[in-house]
């Protein structure tokens, strides 16, 4: 009676064991089958096109992607019909002026920009940049006087005869509801390009922008999404999403960018426009090296052959770290904006 309930009991067990394995297999098999992201959702869809693509064929691929990457940064559709602008205040030294402007970026909301000009100012148009800040910074660090990595990049620009504009762009919360980060940093940046429009002594037709790490991030896109900047400077941000991924910060990456493009098909949207790209000798493997610059300018410069436009093109390794080269971003902007 007792080996027979013993009995009864392992074949319990067996079966028990049987069980779990063919659970645990079907498990494995059915994760073995999900399809990896890749190929679920294959990567950069609208890849730079080749050089025998030729002008027409890039220009078309730039239309295109323009208007996929603006749905998925859920830009808006319209702008306010004027700026309500308000003078906040103005400083004012011997050479140059700094003021503060409140004005309507979306219909909802309101930024705060600072303008800078000569003082005083000749009777003429003035080329204008649009100056960017990294993370950790503001409307004010392209003015700061303490040692930075900006070199106090927009006064030194203010005082080479540029009018200069800048807004905040570090937040890491969306305000608008159906936004998108990245999109609300680009639309703000676009409504100071906007904004310098209306200005009577700013040339519409030569404006740039400029900035470093997060800053060169956003004149990447501002150069590429708005056809109105003549001029790009990108510091320390010459680099690929996968490299982004890793020891950075994510504020970079939305819903459905990885699957259309990676960074050099962006910067691919600034052709045949000017642009300059700077890495620093010292930058660390895991941040800006030029070594990965090095890969992802071969990807581009091909794309400015097509247009004849490599003079319009230059890649500038310089001898310190994660900052601004000053001279080489003067003498570009000056060459391509005068």
């Amino acid at each position: 009676m007792i080996k027979r309930k013993r009995n009864k009991l392992l074949s319990g067990f067996h079966n028990l064991f049987l069980l779990y394995t063919l659970f645990l297999f079907s498990s494995i098999s059915t994760i073995l089958t999900i399809p990896s992201y890749a190929e679920d959702k294959p990567l950069r869809q609208l890849k730079i096109p080749e050089l025998s693509l030729g002008q027409e064929g890039i220009s078309s691929w730039q239309e295109k992607v323009r208007h996929e990457l603006s749905q998925r940064l859920s830009l808006p559709n319209t702008k306010p019909p004027s700026f309500n602008e308000k003078h906040i205040k103005k400083e004012e030294n011997l050479k140059w002026n700094l003021e503060e402007i409140e004005i309507q970026s979306t219909l909802q909301r309101r930024i705060y920009i600072s303008l800078a000009t000569l003082s005083p100012k000749e009777e003429k148009k003035y080329p204008a940049i649009v100056c960017i800040h990294g993370h950790g910074g503001n409307r004010y660090t392209a003015f700061e006087n303490e040692p930075s990595p900006y070199h106090e990049f927009g006064k030194i620009l203010v005082q080479n005869g540029f009018v200069v504009i800048t807004t905040d762009v570090g937040q890491h919360e969306v305000y608008e509801k159906d936004r998108t980060l990245m999109g609300e940093r680009l639309w703000d940046l676009m409504r100071c390009v906007d904004y310098l429009e209306t200005l009577p002594f700013v040339d519409k037709n030569r404006i740039g922008c400029a900035g470093l790490s997060l800053g060169g991030e956003m004149a990447m896109w501002l150069g590429a999404m708005d056809t109105r900047i003549k001029a790009t400077v990108v510091c320390g941000f010459l680099t690929y999403m996968d490299q982004m991924e890793k020891n950075h910060c994510m504020c970079w990456k939305f819903e459905g960018l990885r699957e259309l493009v990676d960074f050099p098909d962006i910067y691919g949207l600034i052709v045949p426009r000017a642009l300059q790209c700077q890495n620093g000798e010292k930058e660390p493997s895991d941040q800006f090296p030029p070594s990965l610059a090095k890969k992802a300018w071969a990807e581009i410069i091909p794309a400015y052959r097509a247009f004849n436009a490599e003079e319009k093109a230059e890649w500038i390794i310089h001898s310190g770290g994660h900052e601004i080269a000053i001279e080489p971003m003067l003498k570009f902007l000056k060459r391509n904006l005068s």
